[in-house]
């Protein structure tokens, strides 16, 4: 809870840096800000406790998740005074909101109870519309952003209505008493009612098939910062978010519902990774492949309260390769009016160490070896095949394979050119310590996995 009251602080604090005219200390206040956060929070990882009656817990799952998200928000920020160069004025304004936003995003996984889940809920999307219109002289932009609100308000409303169901065969919004209460009691069929409702909403937030067909629009239309900050801490957000309520609201539910998870799992993955390889702009790429990658973390809820350590790895390691990526998406399609696969061409003599990063992040999400997408994709498997879903890791296995045909088309891209486009481009320094310390994580990650795994116990 100190960390949602230090993160809020940190925020009201932007926004009076920009009154008394310190524009150019936000950034920087707010980087220090958020790796002392970081650091309590790492520090109180053990603690387990809960707040004003159970609104608000504290557990592993939720802390790690918690910390997951500042870890992200400070590489994102670190981002932002290039980025923004061209509306510096209002730096502030961005930052708060990505701040408010990260507040949403803990709210969301840390919940005890149903109505702290939708503020979370509401404080993460109502910023995320707003970020998504920033570039408002570009008419993708806004489109994307009006595109979002329209399909986001009414996954809330759905979630919602959702909520109202639960609450109606429970009399309760308490998640723990709404697990004992389903789990010892005959419940009426609105409990499944308001269960699939609310499950349909998140699939939204996770862009999961068949809800995912806005996602490619507005990450291409938003801003690029904008696209990497949904396309990583939203959707780690959304799957834990997803994740942890299951666990608490699938009790009382038949079997059928996790097959019905298992189906939407594999469709996932495959429709993300197939409409991926028609992609000749590289942020509908990173969406679709955003898209199949929610497929396979939606594989933890076939293991509920089992999967929490495989599916945080997993998540981390998707998260940091994601935001190498679009670091070098933000440095490359700079000045330019589209983003292109064609415009990193040659980026293998123009900026080797650009290449290097985006090609670590790429074979990371593609699972290969020695990179820390490799193993979160293997305990997954591993643990699915444990608990007899054997059809879903053969889809696994078969989509991992599919989607590191398209990576290496990328990589390829980058290493072939002609001599005349091989111009070297200059690239900021905090892109380069950004893209840089990402794909290290990653490979720490990949060689010592036991660093994340046994923080849960």
């Amino acid at each position: 809870m100190n960390t949602l009251i230090a993160i809020g602080v940190l925020a009201v604090l932007v926004l009076v840096l920009e009154i008394i005219n310190l524009r150019k200390v936000v950034i920087p206040v707010t980087l220090l800000g958020l790796l002392g956060i970081l650091g309590y929070t790492v520090c109180n990882i053990d603690v387990i406790q809960a707040y004003y009656n159970n609104m608000f817990v504290s557990t592993k799952f939720t802390t790690a998740f918690s910390a997951l998200f500042i870890a992200l928000t400070i590489f994102l920020v670190a981002l932002s005074k290039d980025f923004y160069k061209t509306e510096f004025s209002k730096i502030s304004d961005y930052i708060s909101l990505k701040l408010f936003l990260l507040m949403g995003a803990i709210c969301m996984v840390s919940f005890g109870n149903m109505a702290m889940f939708f503020l979370g809920l509401e404080i993460l999307s109502i910023t995320l519309y707003i970020l998504c219109g920033t570039d408002r002289k570009n008419i993708k932009s806004n489109e994307a952003s009006m595109k979002y609100f329209l399909l986001g308000s009414f996954a809330s409303g759905v979630v919602l209505f959702g909520i109202a169901l639960v609450y109606g065969a429970t009399a309760s919004f308490d998640i723990a008493t709404i697990k004992e209460i389903s789990t010892t009691t005959s419940l009426p069929i609105w409990y499944a009612l308001g269960v699939t409702m609310i499950i349909i909403g998140m699939l939204f937030k996770v862009a999961a098939v068949p809800f995912h067909f806005w996602a490619p629009d507005v990450y291409q239309g938003a801003p690029s910062l904008t696209t990497a900050l949904m396309s990583t801490l939203v959707k780690v957000a959304a799957v834990a978010t997803l994740y942890r309520i299951s666990i608490f609201l699938f009790g009382g539910l038949p079997g059928v519902f996790i097959n019905v998870i298992v189906v939407v799992a594999i469709l996932t993955m495959t429709v993300g990774n197939i409409m991926a390889i028609r992609q000749d702009n590289m942020k509908r790429l990173l969406a679709y492949s955003g898209i199949s990658h929610a497929g396979f973390m939606l594989m933890a809820l076939t293991a509920l309260g089992s999967a929490s350590a495989n599916l945080f790895y997993y998540a981390s390691a998707y998260a940091v390769a994601g935001i190498a990526a679009f670091t070098v998406l933000i440095a490359v399609t700079k000045n330019k009016d589209n983003e292109l696969i064609s415009n990193f061409k040659g980026l293998g003599k123009k900026n080797p160490l650009l290449a290097l990063v985006l090609s670590i992040a790429l074979l990371s999400m593609g699972g290969i070896p020695i990179f820390a997408g490799f193993f979160g994709k293997f305990f997954l498997f591993q643990q699915a095949i444990s608990n007899g879903f054997i059809a879903l890791v053969i889809f696994g296995v078969i989509n991992s394979f599919i989607s590191i045909y398209y990576y290496l088309k990328v990589i390829v891209t980058m290493y072939t050119a002609t001599e005349e486009e091989t111009a070297s481009i200059e690239v900021p320094l905090a892109y380069k310590i950004v893209g840089v310390t990402a794909v290290a994580i990653n490979i720490i990650m990949g060689l010592c996995p036991s660093i994340l795994l046994n923080l849960f116990n």
